[in-house]
C-alpha cells in the first residue's frame, strides 16, 4: 500500500540539480524518489538522535 506523500521545497545547488536530472533521465527513476532515498539514508544514520527518549541532565 502506497504511503501518502507530502509536498515540500528543497533547494539544490545547480550542480546537484543537473546531476540528479541526468541520473533520473538515464535510470527513468523520478528525482523525487532519489531525494526520498537520500533522506532515508540520513535518518537511518542519525536514528539514535530520533529516539523518543531524552536523557535527564542532573
Amino acid at each position: 500500500m502506497a504511503r501518502k506523500k507530502l509536498s515540500t521545497t528543497v533547494y539544490l545547488t545547480a550542480e546537484q540539480d543537473a546531476a540528479l536530472k541526468e541520473l533520473s533521465a538515464k535510470t527513468k527513476v523520478p528525482a523525487a524518489e532519489y531525494i526520498r532515498q537520500g533522506i532515508d539514508l540520513i535518518l537511518a544514520k542519525h536514528r539514535e538522535e530520533l529516539s523518543g527518549q531524552t536523557e535527564l541532565s542532573l
